[in-house]
């Protein structure tokens, strides 16, 4: 009795195991359903905006290789997004630390400029980068400041967009 249940459990097993492998095999390759990797929201004229809302691109015209690199990693741990990463191509190219930026009032800005120990200079954008704060560091970079604050209140409303991280 007990050969014949054991070769019964074998027999479905393999059964199933075929027509599971056969399907695998014939089946399409189904591209999964990108997420976003963000949901948009706003901060309100009046309230906190945090750093862990605003991304920020750093670019390097030093001629210190992986500057640019160690700048994002330094304000992630302020809770900044970071963003892109690159040599400059500016042509505001700093001795210290540039902003790019049509807007210096605009607290996103003030928030990242007040992260630096340098005086910030600040230029019009003239490379294309989408969103977040475009930040260009030269030869005489002198770092980040070991206490800065990570939150500013925002005289407008400003559209942010919030990680969003998919759970299995």
């Amino acid at each position: 009795m007990t050969r014949i249940a054991t070769m019964t459990v074998a027999v479905v097993v393999f059964v199933v195991g075929t027509i599971v492998g056969v399907r695998l095999l014939v089946s399409g390759t189904e591209a999964a359903e990108p997420t976003a990797g963000c949901r948009a929201s706003v901060v309100k004229a009046g309230t906190d905006l945090n750093s862990n809302v605003v991304r920020v691109n750093v670019f390097n015209a030093s001629t210190r290789s992986g500057l640019a690199n160690r700048v994002t990693i330094n304000l992630q741990a302020n809770g900044f997004l970071g963003g892109q990463i690159g040599n400059s191509t500016s042509q505001a190219t700093p001795g210290r630390v540039a902003i790019l930026t049509p807007n210096r009032d605009d607290p996103r800005v003030k928030l990242v400029a007040a992260q630096f120990r340098d005086k910030v200079t600040y230029a019009e954008l003239d490379i294309e980068v989408p969103g977040g704060v475009t930040v260009v560091v030269g030869n005489n970079f002198s770092g980040l400041k070991s206490k800065s604050r990570t939150s500013v209140k925002t005289d407008r409303d400003i559209r942010v967009c919030v990680p969003v991280v998919p759970l299995p």
